[in-house]
């Protein structure tokens, strides 16, 4: 190696280092970290006082005394999964505190929402209700593209309405108008043709809560949606084509058959409830879009908040999450929330502002669910603790082993090894695929994989690249190395008890033994229960 390149490796090193050491200064000696206190945050919304007010009235009635209040930083670990699907990273941590503890969470959630991993989760999130998880036809589908488009929107708070209008109205190539791989998704290789009757069952699921389509062969024998409610329904898209011009609207195919005659039938299109919401003008496909979206439509609002709230605390206010109509009561806090997001535009980043002031959201956890318990004995009482899902898992693994931030600041190569390392990690793992808030339990595989996996020994390991090395070496005392690996992996500091376990370890220890202390402590925490659950 020529002098000149070892001076180029010395001084990368050198700033590696410089970095990773005003990370390391405790948030009371804060010099470097200035908060940014000069950009006011958005007010916060009259609503919440109309549900923190309901949900007291249903506490007192009920003879529960609500839990007190979490942390700031548990607020924050709940906040970072459920909109970025990972941990906060230790300089995150460190912005956060050096904010007045009043602008903390607010300031937080404002971050998170101007953040592109933000926008790229929950997009991935509510592609699962639109498109499924699965890669669908080859050419006619473009599912990369269509998270693309969606983040886009996300990030830049474009009304949900507009957004929906889109995937059910839109026309063209898949690739240049990306929302049409709603359509695209069901295209039907046998007739080469979209799949009315599958547009409608996601139609009705995703947009208004329903499962209409559980009346696809015959009528429900428990719920006033009939067949011909749901072949109703699928009739706005009878008209779909898609051919090398993309999605259009053309001559009606879709004629089901008589179940008594066995012959086909001609269906006219008919929305199934509200039909004086329904728009006179426009294609099938726009005078259904424009009948979903109106604000005097109910299942719209209601199915979306339901969705927001379970992002927001991994479970939705009413169980199952795409079968309002099948529950004993719809929930005073649901119509409230959703008369509001329909009053304002439906619009997104408001609905989870919203969410995340209410009481409800900032309240310490529960214990995990019992096996018997039933989704509608939930009374929000304290924050609900749920399992982690795989990607947050693994993009839990990933942020912890890293002292700075992994996001879209990173470099390509960095955000490229996290990518593929965490799709391989998920898939591994076990994908919740579409049926996202099914109670489930944790397997034996998973335990192993958190154990002995290859991703996790990569990332915990003494690479100079790793946060447990850079710890190791950089801390200025055992304490704030005990310290710093708690806030990398459970966003909190350890116990008093669990300070002193720890710190007498490392009592004495220099080098290569002291890095391999702290990969022991990574994989320690990582394996930790509290590490695999939201709370």
């Amino acid at each position: 190696m020529r002098l000149r390149d070892l001076g180029f490796v010395c001084l990368i090193v050198a700033c590696g280092l410089a970095l990773g050491r005003g990370v390391f200064r405790s948030s009371a000696s804060v010099t470097a970290v200035k908060a940014d206190v000069s950009q006011p945050l958005p007010d916060r919304p009259n609503v919440v006082g109309r549900v923190d007010e309901a949900f007291r009235r249903s506490w007192n009635e009920r003879g529960i005394e609500p839990a007190p209040p979490a942390p700031d930083l548990a607020v924050m670990r709940r906040l970072s999964l459920a909109l970025a699907g990972t941990l906060p990273s230790l300089e995150e941590i460190r912005r956060f505190e050096a904010q007045p503890p009043e602008r903390r969470i607010d300031g937080w959630l404002d971050d998170l929402l101007r953040d592109r991993r933000s926008a790229d989760y929950l997009a991935e999130r509510f592609a699962r209700a639109f498109v499924g998880t699965e890669d669908g036809p080859f050419i006619q589908f473009r599912r990369r593209r269509f998270i693309s488009w969606l983040s886009d929107a996300l990030l830049e708070n474009r009304p949900y309405s507009a957004i929906v209008r889109d995937l059910i109205a839109d026309r063209g190539i898949w690739t240049d108008h990306p929302a049409t791989n709603f359509v695209s998704v069901t295209f039907d290789p046998a007739v080469e043709l979209p799949d009315p009757e599958r547009l409608a069952a996601r139609v009705s699921r995703a947009f208004l809560g329903a499962r209409i389509d559980c009346a696809q062969c015959h009528d429900h024998p428990f719920q006033h949606w009939k067949q011909a409610d749901f072949r109703a329904l699928a009739a706005f898209f009878g008209g779909v084509h898609s051919n090398l011009r993309g999605i259009s609207d053309g001559e009606v195919f879709y004629k089901p058959l008589d179940r008594k005659t066995k012959a086909p039938t001609t269906v006219e299109a008919r929305v199934p409830s509200h039909p004086e919401l329904q728009p006179k003008e426009g294609t099938p496909r726009q005078q259904l879009a424009g009948w979903i979206v109106d604000p005097r439509n109910p299942y719209f609002s209601r199915a979306t908040v339901n969705r927001a709230w379970a992002f927001a605390f991994g479970r939705p206010l009413v169980d199952p999450i795409d079968d309002l109509a099948t529950a004993d009561e719809i929930p005073e806090v649901l119509d409230i929330l959703a008369a509001d997001f329909a009053e304002h535009g439906c619009d997104l980043h408001r609905l989870i502002r919203t969410i995340v002031a209410t009481e409800a959201f900032r309240l310490e956890s529960d214990a995990p669910p019992s096996p018997t318990a039933e989704p509608k004995d939930e009374t929000w009482a304290a924050f609900p603790m749920t399992r982690l899902r795989p990607e947050q898992v693994a993009g839990g693994i990933h942020q912890a082993a890293a002292v700075t931030t992994i996001g879209p600041e990173s470099s390509w190569v960095v955000r490229f090894i996290s990518y593929t390392e965490r799709n391989d990690f998920v898939r591994r793992y076990g994908d919740t695929g579409e049926d996202e808030f099914a109670p489930r339990g944790g397997t034996i595989p998973q335990r192993l994989l958190l154990m002995n996996g290859e991703m996790v020994e990569k990332k915990i390991k003494g690479d100079m690249f790793n946060a447990s090395k850079r710890i190791a070496q950089l801390a200025p005392d055992d304490d704030k190395a005990v310290e710093l690996t708690y806030l990398a992996v459970l966003t909190r500091r350890p116990t008093p008890e669990e300070a002193a376990h720890f710190k007498h370890r490392f009592e004495g220890i220099k080098g290569d033994r002291r890095v391999d202390l702290l990969t022991d402590l990574y994989w320690t925490l990582l394996n930790a229960t509290e590490f695999s659950w939201n709370h």
